[in-house]
């Protein structure tokens, strides 16, 4: 791998902990390519190319799974946990996580307390593949 791919992936890596780290923040692509030190346009190319996904859709899939885990562990409301994760709407919240996991937040809640399965066997069954 030569010195400039590792450098940029160092970048990429940079903004994606930063994302992994302040998931419930208001994190947009400009804030996130100063982080990587990179423009805003380049940021989102790069970060697609070494990840997959854009990063809008990873902060995202991030914040969804970290619903799942307080839907499953908590016994907050679906409003509470849509706001504690990041997500500035209940409709935004609901058909986002609906599209990554495939249910609305409630029926997944649902389906995960009537399961009575350990916590490992489920966030390894019910973890989004997007």
């Amino acid at each position: 791998m030569s010195r400039a791919a590792e450098e940029s992936n160092r970048r990429m890596l940079r903004a994606r902990d930063a994302m992994d780290r302040g998931y419930a923040q208001p994190l947009d692509v400009p804030a996130l390519a100063r982080i990587a030190h990179v423009s805003q346009a380049h940021f989102t190319r790069t970060f697609r190319a070494t990840f997959g996904e854009t990063p809008h859709r990873y902060l995202q899939r991030r914040r969804v799974e970290r619903a799942m885990f307080l839907l499953r562990e908590t016994d907050r409301s679906v409003t509470d946990i849509c706001f504690q994760v990041g997500f500035g709407s209940p409709g935004t919240f609901s058909r986002t996580f609906r599209d990554i996991v495939g249910r609305s937040p409630r029926a997944y809640r649902r389906e995960a307390v009537s399961a009575a399965v350990p916590t490992c066997f489920t966030m390894a069954w019910m973890r989004p593949s997007d």
